[in-house]
């Protein structure tokens, strides 16, 4: 599931839902007696994902201070966003992050976690941005660009990522290998 190998323990009782508990690699799942087995593994499926993600971002949001990250980055505004908390998650799907201004929380995409510092403090600062401008107008951007002057560059960076993420079928083996290794110069000047 998601990459990940799972030992599935299934023990059938008098239960009226299918239950789920994840314990390390292994999936303890319990289900009503009679349920047919078409309808068991599709839920069996759904609630190994959901677990797996919620132990992904439970891992994830351990390794760095999210919220010191965002505090620092709403820091850059003329009037600082009040922050909160922050997390990195993996229920944002086509978004790389959102900010609540009801519950001054910021939400990342756990994705951002790998990709260059700058990457993920433009992605707070848009999304800090977004507490005095809702919408993209060229005030917002112009705030956003005042916040991180880097916004632009990460911007072209996520947008070169998810391109590669969604035609990474497309791409010959032999052109991931070349991209994933070290880059070369461009030309014997830039030596």
């Amino acid at each position: 599931m998601d990459g990940t190998t799972l030992e599935l323990v299934l023990e059938r009782k008098r239960v009226k839902n299918v239950n789920a508990r994840l314990r390390g690699s292994t999936l303890l799942v319990s289900a009503p007696v009679g349920m047919a087995e078409e309808r068991l593994q599709p839920a069996v499926r759904e609630l190994a994902r959901k677990l797996l993600r919620r132990a992904h971002a439970a891992r994830v949001n351990g390794e760095e201070d999210a919220l010191a990250l965002a505090r620092k980055v709403a820091g850059r505004f003329p009037e600082p966003p009040a922050v909160g908390r922050a997390l990195f998650v993996t229920t944002q799907g086509g978004r790389w992050g959102s900010y609540s201004t009801k519950t001054k929380t910021v939400r990342l995409n756990a994705a951002l976690r790998g990709m260059p510092g700058w990457v993920l403090e433009a992605v707070v600062a848009h999304e800090l941005a977004h507490a005095f401008h809702p919408d993209h107008s060229p005030a917002f951007w112009e705030l956003l660009g005042r916040a991180c002057p880097e916004a632009g560059r990460a911007e072209a960076f996520l947008a070169g990522v998810s391109w590669f993420a969604r035609n990474i079928d497309v791409v010959a083996p032999v052109e991931r290998e070349l991209l994933s290794a070290e880059q070369p110069r461009r030309d014997a000047r830039d030596a």
